[in-house]
């Protein structure tokens, strides 16, 4: 059950092919925005991974984008994973990323049951997915100036 803070956001998912353009450049400008310029971050966003990656959507009641992550299944040799969690500023605070965590480990785990889930996270949320489960692999890394760790969420 969701907070009444979240009742009124709509979760959505979409492949990338689903984008048009300003769609597209929506999604593209809140992840900048927030990555790269809110956290003060020079790295390449844009990583070949979005046309292979599914896409949650999370809007409110006005359409604008509240939070997004983007989930792949297993393939070539990579495990599964979510990414690129972001929560905007205004809805941070009130467990939205709780839930944006929720619904991308359940559609991986509905599409890819007993799959193993990697995620990048930065060092200071370690305590946050650790509470889904997930398991810190390895030591921290620096990625865009961001101190991050390894972490899997095992299959059943």
């Amino acid at each position: 059950m969701s907070p009444p803070a979240l009742a009124g956001l709509r979760f959505a998912w979409q492949p990338f092919a689903a984008f048009d353009a300003a769609s597209l450049y929506r999604v593209l400008r809140f992840r900048q925005d927030i990555f790269i310029v809110e956290q003060n971050s020079a790295y390449a966003d844009l990583d070949g991974l979005d046309p292979v990656c599914d896409h949650l959507l999370v809007t409110d009641g006005a359409g604008d984008l509240a939070a997004y992550l983007r989930a792949r299944g297993p393939a070539e040799g990579e495990p599964a994973f979510i990414g690129r969690i972001v929560v905007a500023p205004s809805w941070r605070g009130t467990g939205l990323g709780r839930h944006l965590v929720a619904a991308g480990l359940d559609h991986l785990a509905r599409h890819y049951p007993a799959d193993p889930v990697r995620i990048g996270a930065q060092l200071h949320l370690e305590g946050f997915y650790a509470s889904f489960g997930f398991v810190t692999d390895g030591p921290p890394y620096d990625d865009g100036g961001i101190p991050h760790v390894t972490m899997w969420l095992r299959g059943d």
